[in-house]
């Protein structure tokens, strides 16, 4: 096992009517940016629970955070920011609502040229206004954890930024929202969440018996109560052990120790830029690909995986890899996801190189848990994936 750190300071309110505990949670006397995404939270009753929880403060809205939160609509956010001298920030929404308001709270601070340089110069984020959460859409653990990826539609470009400031004060975690998700969202939080976990687990053993037995936890979770969330999302003992999971799968704990891939997301976060394909649905596009292209170094994990979450007990371990592998896609298949790009566009054929071309430009040049990950190989992949 690796060397760690490991802090995470962000306080969880899970269960029912957690919500009611706005009011003591944030900061007295605080000035309240409320921000979330398209009105969903109008129709199943969220918005009206939580501006009767802040009924004591003084509270600005501001909604309509697309998903993949886009950059020139968060400027306006933090036009309001500073133009009603906000103080606190409280995102009521799913992983791009939470990601947009950790951009604007490292913004609301950021005293250089220009906010987009939060995204492009690659630097911790140690200093941020105050913000918490309201999760109404499990899926990407960022009411958990510091990271934020913003997309850029003027240059097609989707970028990340993290940093020990950016952890949510708190956050409240409600299952009873699962019941009003729709279908195609629950499948996108369950593959999402299942892919954090394999970018933390699918590497190459490293003797933390522990953290890998986490990490399998939570994937066996997944996929058992995956076909009955997508049933029946008012189950709360599923929407429960699906919200945690969630949670769970990119808090930090799972990554402690251990070599962490995220090439995946590096070449998914591409496919959303170019063509604006669901963040899960690329990952679910790349990952068996990024899998049989590194085969070699990765088929000790990808053999044990089978064995220990898809219980294949038969074969040699490159039999039993390849099973994983094929496991994997039959499992994002059974939530109705398409696994190839011609799926979503007609418009690939260039991709790979497009790909290539972009992380060469940023210095991309060793992605991977052994960082020798070129964007030629990228390429590849990405083609792999047509």
């Amino acid at each position: 096992m690796n060397n760690f750190k490991f802090r995470n300071p962000t306080k969880i309110l899970f269960g029912k009517d957690q919500i009611e505990n706005l009011a003591t949670e944030i900061p007295a006397n605080s000035k309240v940016l409320m921000l979330y995404g398209g009105g969903s939270i109008k129709k199943n009753g969220i918005y009206d629970n939580v501006k009767k929880a802040l009924s004591a403060f003084d509270v600005v809205e501001f909604g309509g955070i697309p998903a993949n939160p886009e950059y020139s609509v968060l400027l306006d956010a933090l036009k309001v920011i500073k133009d009603k001298k906000i103080d606190f920030l409280l995102a009521v929404g799913g992983g791009s609502v939470i990601d947009g308001t950790k951009f604007l709270a490292a913004a609301a601070e950021y005293e250089g040229e220009t906010p987009w340089n939060l995204m492009t110069d690659r630097k911790p984020v140690t200093s941020a206004m105050p913000f918490a959460t309201v999760l109404t859409l499990p899926a990407t653990g960022s009411e958990m954890n510091s990271g934020s990826v913003i997309t850029r539609e003027e240059t097609k470009e989707k970028l990340a930024v993290g940093g020990p400031g950016l952890f949510p004060l708190f956050s409240i975690l409600d299952p009873t929202v699962v019941a009003s998700i729709p279908q195609r969202q629950l499948a996108n939080g369950i593959a999402d969440s299942f892919t954090h976990v394999l970018e933390q687990y699918m590497t190459y053993p490293s003797g933390a018996s522990l953290q890998d037995r986490f990490a399998e936890s939570v994937l066996k979770t997944l996929i058992e109560v995956a076909p009955e969330i997508m049933k029946n999302p008012s189950d709360y003992k599923a929407a429960s052990n699906f919200m945690w999971c969630c949670t769970m799968a990119l808090n930090g704990l799972l990554q402690q120790g251990v070599p962490t891939d995220w090439a995946v997301h590096a070449m998914g976060h591409e496919l959303t830029a170019l063509y604006g394909i669901d963040h899960a649905r690329t990952l679910a596009i790349l990952a068996s690909n990024h899998y049989r292209y590194n085969f070699e170094t990765k088929k000790e994990k990808l053999a044990q995986y089978a064995e220990r979450v898809w219980n294949v007990t038969a074969g040699s371990t490159e039999e039993k890899a390849k099973i994983g592998i094929a496991k994997t896609d039959e499992f994002f298949k059974s939530l109705g996801i398409d696994i190839k790009l011609s799926d979503y566009t007609e418009d690939y054929s260039e991709t790979g190189n497009i790909v290539s071309k972009r992380f060469t430009e940023r210095g991309w040049l060793g992605l991977g848990e052994h960082k020798n990950l070129t964007p030629n190989d990228a390429k590849k992949i990405v083609e792999m994936s047509y």
